[in-house]
């Protein structure tokens, strides 16, 4: 069965905007994009907002924890204004930013926008997050999920996924186009490559690509939504390049970092691990939302990689 996200009614939305901020909220409209959550934007005092709302646990502690990370970096990520839950479900209120979603540009209008892209990228990955400990995903109190990259790569493919969004994944193998043996195959070249990622511990995005990139026609005025993690940053450079096909993203980063001086050890390696790791939840997330071509389309980008 695929995921539904949770419907609304106009008068809940309403009610948690006035309980949480003040009457006067208008302009309450639905918008695109999302794919665990129902996000609705507003006016309220002339200023623009967006509010979220999941029946996942904890859905949005994490966003919390890295607007405050990102925002006080100078990192274009909204700021937070409330976080609670009503129901059965958890919504937070954010500002609304300028622009829109990259995706509704041209391919030739995102490709402009590549060398800022990359540069936020850039940025993202030398977010100081010296006070935080461990790697995978981050919890509300700054810290990852697991002590180490590799425990993180295993933790997030086991069977037992209880209470998330991934509890009973391997019915998938039965009741969705999810192929076990292609499944096993990534994985086992995957963990060929953990290595190679191991030693980088830097923020990543996790869904780094134009439907959470904002631009108002001439630069990128904001990041938003994200799977957000530590680990190697190439994860985000490998999920930029996957949805930007024709903009050549990998010569376009390399020679942002050999202008800048950078030098990024074991490139390749790295780059093939990233492309494994978000390329396994890949084929797990389309077949989950019945997404039958995009989950062709990964399966022949990974089968096909070669070092």
């Amino acid at each position: 069965m695929t995921y539904e996200k949770p419907k609304l009614v106009m008068s809940e939305i309403e009610k948690v905007l006035e309980n949480h901020l003040r009457p006067g909220s208008t302009e309450i409209t639905p918008l695109s994009g999302g794919n665990i959550s129902n996000v609705f934007s507003f006016i309220l005092d002339g200023k623009g907002y967006v509010v979220k709302f999941s029946d996942l646990a904890g859905a949005y502690e994490t966003e919390n924890y890295v607007s405050n990370l990102l925002s006080s970096q100078n990192i274009p990520f909204p700021k937070c204004l409330g976080l609670g839950r009503t129901s059965q479900l958890t919504y937070l209120i954010m500002e609304r930013m300028e622009g829109r979603n990259l995706s509704d540009c041209t391919a030739e209008e995102q490709t402009l926008h590549l060398p800022e892209i990359i540069s936020i990228l850039t940025r993202m990955a030398a977010a100081d997050i010296g006070a935080t400990n461990g790697y995978g995903w981050i919890g509300a109190n700054g810290n990852g999920s697991h002590t180490s990259w590799k425990d993180f790569v295993v933790a997030v493919n086991a069977e037992d996924q209880t209470g998330t969004f991934w509890e009973n994944w391997h019915d998938l193998f039965r009741t969705t186009c999810l192929e076990r043996d292609v499944y096993e195959e990534i994985y086992c070249r995957l963990m060929d490559y953990v290595p190679y990622n191991e030693s980088n511990r830097s923020f990543i995005h996790g869904d780094f690509q134009q439907w959470n990139i904002l631009s108002n026609g001439t630069r990128i005025t904001g990041i938003i939504d994200g799977n957000c993690m530590y680990g190697d940053f190439l994860v985000d450079l490998a999920i930029l390049d996957r949805h930007m096909p024709w903009s050549d993203v990998i010569k376009a980063y390399q020679n942002y970092q050999e202008k800048a001086g950078i030098v990024t050890p074991y490139f390749k390696e790295r780059l093939m691990g990233a492309y494994y790791f978000k390329g396994l939840d890949g084929l797990r997330f389309y077949a989950k939302m019945g997404w039958n071509d995009a989950y062709q389309n990964t399966r022949q980008f990974l089968l096909n990689l070669t070092a």
